[in-house]
């Protein structure tokens, strides 16, 4: 009883809570974007229970950020979820995390139960994980495009600004323009909540594709090369520490993160090497990290930011 509800059970109740709690954030990010706001322009907005309560019948609009968001996450699980199956490796249902963050969850999960055969199997667990997410989320980016407005002259700064553009959104708003004048200016948009959440799945896509530890990106790489997947992992930390003080201090706890002993790789058979055609995806996923990934998705959040420090000349703002 208690292994069918570890099974079964804790993936829905995880999922149920997920839903609850990612659609009270984008109920907020709806009614800032049809009174003409960014999705963060006050504190409340970080925690909107408090205005849910007074608002109770607004609760329902908040379905589209999280119905977008949470199909992206199951979307990128059930990717190595079937790759685990395809492999004959035992995996839990994917487990998605709510919290109190921006987007109301942690991101999921799946838990791999058995020992991975051979370098072809990481590979494919690896890669067809994000592959699926950032095809979800391209997908939700380009409806969210079609979706939003353009800013009004007196709309309030938002406090939780979004950073720097991947490619993927940059070339993205190029497409739909040329095919839809309509769609408005990129830096003169009001993010319509489908596009939030699109921007969000190609951010956690970027970061699964860190090349070391445990992450997908890690998996790739060692399938790879196991020895370049070591110094990756040993080098990592210190390039993410830096980067948190310039660019945005979540990169120190990625940093952390990769140095924590349950990050280490497990072993694989190396018997055999992988496949040409796994390299070939391992191209792949090299292109989408690129296409992904912004050294600041948030804008004004470093380290050297909080401690009012230029982080070029190390002098007072």
């Amino acid at each position: 009883m208690r292994s069918n509800f570890r099974e079964y059970g804790l993936p829905v109740v995880l999922l149920a809570a997920s839903v609850v709690t990612t659609t009270a954030n984008g109920a907020r990010f709806m009614q800032n974007f049809l009174e003409g706001m960014p999705p963060v322009v006050r504190d409340s907005d970080l925690w909107p229970w408090g205005w849910l309560g007074d608002h109770p019948d607004l609760y329902i609009s908040g379905w589209s950020f999280s119905f977008t968001l949470l199909g992206i996450l199951l979307v990128h699980e059930f990717g190595h979820y079937f790759a685990c199956r395809a492999h004959g490796i035992r995996a839990t249902l994917p487990w998605v995390l709510p919290a109190p963050t921006l987007s109301g969850t942690a991101g999921a999960v799946i838990q791999i139960k058995s020992r991975i055969p051979n370098c072809d199997a990481l590979m494919d667990v690896g890669i067809y994980g994000p592959l699926s997410g950032y095809i979800a989320s391209v997908l939700a980016v380009a409806v969210g495009f079609t979706l939003s407005v353009d800013a009004p002259t007196s709309a309030p700064a938002a406090i939780v600004r979004f950073g720097g553009e991947p490619l993927t959104i940059r070339l993205l708003h190029e497409l739909l323009q040329h095919w839809d004048p309509q769609i408005p200016p990129f830096d003169h948009i009001v993010p319509h909540p489908v596009l939030v959440a699109g921007w969000i799945g190609l951010f956690i896509t970027s970061l699964n594709l860190i090349p070391g530890g445990q992450l997908d990106g890690g998996h790739i790489l060692y399938s790879i090369s196991p020895r370049l997947h070591r110094i990756f992992t040993n080098f990592l930390p210190f390039v993410l520490f830096l980067a948190g003080a310039v660019y945005w201090v979540g990169w120190i706890l990625w940093g952390i993160f990769l140095m924590v002993p349950a990050m280490r790789h497990p072993k694989v058979p190396l018997h055999a090497e992988v496949s040409r055609g796994r390299i070939a995806l391992g191209v792949i996923a090299l292109i989408i990290l690129i296409l992904t990934f912004t050294a600041t998705p948030f804008y004004d959040n470093s380290l050297m930011h909080f401690l009012h420090l230029d982080p070029f000349t190390n002098a007072p703002h």
